[in-house]
């Protein structure tokens, strides 16, 4: 359980991060649907079953779909508060602690997918 949360918190770090260095997905997270915010959810979930699929099977995809919907929403609604209030990195403290509880919403995501994971099997 540790480990997968572990690779799961490494998952989405190089998601984030290094696999988000288009301006096409961060740029329009905030556009509802817009295809850069789906395809970097959609890159998240990906992860996410490529983590899971080894510790629980074909019940990995159930929870990559929840995390594709959960990050999703939380990157849209921080981009739409951001866009909302003109936060920008250069700009306002606002924008620092909007990201930081971004990043605390995707890793209460995780704590919450393993718990179920883990504990309900579904068959």
């Amino acid at each position: 359980m540790f480990e997968a949360l572990f690779l799961l918190f490494l998952k989405h770090f190089v998601c984030d991060f290094p696999l988000q260095i288009s301006p096409w997905m961060y740029r329009n997270k905030g556009i509802y649907l817009h295809l850069g915010g789906v395809a970097h959810a959609a890159i998240h979930a990906a992860g996410t079953w490529l983590v899971l699929v080894f510790f629980i099977g074909h019940q990995a995809l159930l929870y990559a779909l929840i995390d594709f919907v959960a990050h999703y929403h939380i990157d849209w609604a921080k981009l739409r508060i951001n866009m909302r209030l003109d936060w920008r990195p250069d700009n306002s403290n606002g924008f620092w602690i909007l990201l930081g509880f971004d990043q605390l919403l995707h890793h209460i995501t995780y704590f919450v997918i393993i718990y179920y994971a883990f504990n309900y099997q579904f068959t």
